[in-house]
């Protein structure tokens, strides 16, 4: 086995800030790191300084292209390559790279997602580098992290509100420090987002259509064994799996991502991959590469990797923790509680702008994790309900308690675990349990929003996350801002926050059918279970009003990305509706057919030998099947007909409220036969890998 330098490795092909340093010219480097860390205007007078060693880097490292890196609207990321090299004066070629190549390039804009932000015909758009996410290389190609927008100048991408939500909780949250004496040059958020993904067998996968098509099966049976014995969670890394995640270890490690922890997840063949934190930024692009990389590392070890967030039915689907905290330049954690939270009153004081964001916006959060894939994990009992609720745990519970009801905190002792082995170490116990059924949870120092899919970029929940909690900051800003005795009116502030918030603080199970009662009938939460029911809520007046005056979007751009994520969600369900007519007709009901056709030549041979034969098994299984053939007919033209309807309707929310009413019901009523029928028809005869092929085909 290769003895790896990881230090030397990590951000080999990164031109980080080490390599800035060693590379640029002192006053270079210092005019661009203030750019980086303060977000200040860029000195365009340099700009042609930086792109000659960012050249001259990326030619060391074997690159011979660059490229302008950047997340349309289509949830993956674009790029198109453009050689360094330049003719010359004698016939060769020189490599040239400027300050106008880094700083802009020119994609065309026709074909991505706008939402009616520009004309089909107007295809002009523009990137522009985002000096605070490194360039990196990848497949010899120097990649230049870049917003992208139209030629009128609105955000086609994830990157550009991404940054002004930043921004904005940058620019409300320093404004807080202030009034307790801080003074800060900036406050950043960062994520930790954890990854869960499925790996199969490549040959399994290739004869299965609807997962290629779709991302995930459209049929198939349970398997006699799934993931009721939880023995794959946390269990011993299978010798295939551990090289491969050792060979994306290295892959993301020589991009500069913090890949950190790795483990089997709850379903057979499910994996789970964590990073360390990083800047908000800089974590949503590190994942967006780590989730084309995990493909492209996959495919070398003979196996795909599946990010959809629910490729079987039946067992658990993946989803993606994002894991947010709020700190100063200096490191300070802003939901930290410290040794004693109950006295620590700017630390509440976030945690309260935190709870009040949750609960005004909650809307927002949903739709910010809304899909067609993550409509089928949200409320399954693997993942949070679509009802979103915060977890404190029973310390802040407790904490939060005696401030609202005006009576003293009782500190809590420290409780040693003993597990009654001498040899065994004593250790603290938390001060909060874990609940794996809470949307968004307290961890200890950060919060942890449960909810988003697997598949989905990171950028659009914390885009509202960030904005959300801006606005509250902005609120409680403008109140301590003028008062005339802070002490006293920053109680008064976190005591009405408290309690006019109350109602969305739950530590309970989130699964039982009796929260989903009290949420919706007492506490007056709500409950969107789909991307149908969700996405609108965008348009809300005081959704767009914030959005609107914290910088984050335009109104114009709110308009685009509703219309965009519901054309995404009809459009992803319209293509699995046309699969499942596509593989019904042309593989499933001949290989039924097949199928009773030896069976009743069988019976007929069998009954020529003696009339004494039963024939039970043939004769039940033929009555059954046969019924199925004709309940799969009727259902598959019932399909047929929605698929139709749906093409006639011209509104997009229309649409999309068919898409919920009428096609998933019918799709799901299809299943329901066709795997029936996969139980009763031979092996043999069936025409595709079944689940235990799929889920235990990795050894």
């Amino acid at each position: 086995m290769e003895n790896l330098n990881i230090p030397e490795l990590f951000g080999s092909l990164v031109f980080n800030d080490k390599v800035m340093r060693e590379r640029l010219s002192e006053d270079v480097y210092a005019s661009l790191k203030k750019t980086i860390d303060e977000n200040v205007k860029l000195d365009e007078t340099q700009l042609d300084a930086i792109a000659e060693e960012m050249k001259n880097w990326a030619l060391e490292n074997g690159a011979t292209h660059f490229t302008h890196w950047f997340q349309p609207l289509t949830g993956v990321t674009a790029e198109k390559h453009d050689s360094f090299i330049s003719p010359a004066p004698d016939g060769g070629v020189l490599m040239e790279f400027t300050g106008k190549d880094l700083i802009k390039g020119e994609p065309d804009a026709s074909s991505f997602p706008s939402g009616g932000l520009r004309a089909t015909f107007e295809a002009r758009g523009y990137t522009a580098w985002d000096p605070t996410s490194y360039a990196f290389i990848k497949d010899h190609t120097l990649c230049i992290p870049t917003a992208f927008c139209s030629y009128s100048g609105e955000a086609l991408d994830k990157k550009t509100p991404l940054l002004r939500s930043m921004q904005a909780v940058n620019r409300q949250a320093k404004r807080i420090l202030k009034l307790f004496g801080t003074e800060a040059k900036y406050v950043k958020t960062c994520v930790g987002p954890e990854q869960e993904y499925f790996l199969i067998d490549k040959e399994v996968f290739s004869k299965r259509p609807d997962l290629k098509y779709t991302g995930r099966t459209l049929f198939g049976a349970l398997p006699p064994k799934g993931q009721e014995m939880d023995d794959h969670y946390f269990g011993v890394i299978k010798p295939r799996v551990s090289e491969f995640m050792r060979d994306l270890n290295n892959e993301l490690w020589k991009l500069g991502i913090l890949a950190k922890t790795e483990h089997n997840e709850v379903a057979p063949a499910q994996h789970e991959l964590a990073p360390i934190y990083s800047t908000t930024n800089i974590a949503t692009d590190s994942n967006q590469l780590t989730m084309e990389i995990m493909k492209k590392v996959a495919d070398r070890h003979g196996m795909v990797c599946l990010l959809h967030e629910k490729p079987f039915a039946g067992v658990n689907g993946s989803g993606k923790h994002n894991n947010w905290s709020i700190s100063t330049d200096t490191g300070v954690n802003l939901l930290s509680p410290g040794n004693s939270p109950y006295e620590n009153a700017q630390f509440l004081l976030f945690l309260c702008a935190v709870i009040q964001a949750v609960d005004d916006y909650q809307d927002l959060l949903r739709l910010s994790v809304a899909t067609a894939g993550n409509d089928h994990r949200l409320g399954a009992n693997e993942a949070p309900p679509a009802i979103i609720s915060v977890f404190l745990g029973e310390e802040l519970t407790a904490i939060l308690d005696a401030i609202k009801n005006d009576t003293p905190y009782q500190g809590r002792e420290e409780v040693k675990i003993k597990l009654g082995v001498h040899s065994l170490p004593r250790f603290s116990r938390d001060t909060t349990d874990r609940n794996r059924t809470s949307p968004f949870a307290f961890t200890g120092n950060k919060f942890e929003f449960r909810s988003l899919g697997s598949s989905n970029s990171i950028a659009c929940c914390n885009i509202m996350l960030n904005a959300a909690v801006s606005e509250s900051l902005r609120q409680y800003a403008d109140e301590l801002e003028a008062s005339e005795n802070f002490e006293e009116d920053l109680h008064t502030l976190i005591k009405r926050v408290i309690t006019e918030h109350q109602r969305i603080l739950f530590d309970g199970n989130g699964y039982g059918e009796e929260w989903i009662k009290e949420a919706t009938e007492v506490r007056g939460l709500s409950n969107l279970k789909t991307t149908a029911d969700a996405m609108p809520h965008l348009l809300d007046k005081k959704n767009v009003d914030m959005l609107i005056a914290h910088k984050v979007f335009t109104e114009a751009e709110i308009h685009s990305r509703c219309e965009i994520m519901l054309e995404n969600y009809v459009k992803t369900v319209n293509i699995e509706g046309l699969t499942m007519v596509d593989l019904v007709r042309k593989n499933y009901l001949p290989a039924i057919e097949r199928y009773l056709y030896r069976l009743s030549q069988t019976t007929v041979l069998m009954r020529q030998v003696s009339d004494n034969v039963k024939c039970k098994y043939e004769v039940s299984t033929m009555e059954r099947l046969s019924e199925l053939t004709d309940c799969i007919m009727d259902s598959v033209i019932s399909l047929e007909d929605a698929l139709r309807e749906f093409k006639e309707i011209d509104n997009i929310f229309r649409s999309s409220e068919y898409v919920r009413d009428e096609m998933l019901p019918r799709m799901d009523t299809l299943r329901k036969y066709v795997d029936e029928a996969e139980m009763l028809t031979s092996q043999r005869d069936w025409p595709f890998p079944s689940y235990g092929q799929l889920l235990f085909s990795v050894n």
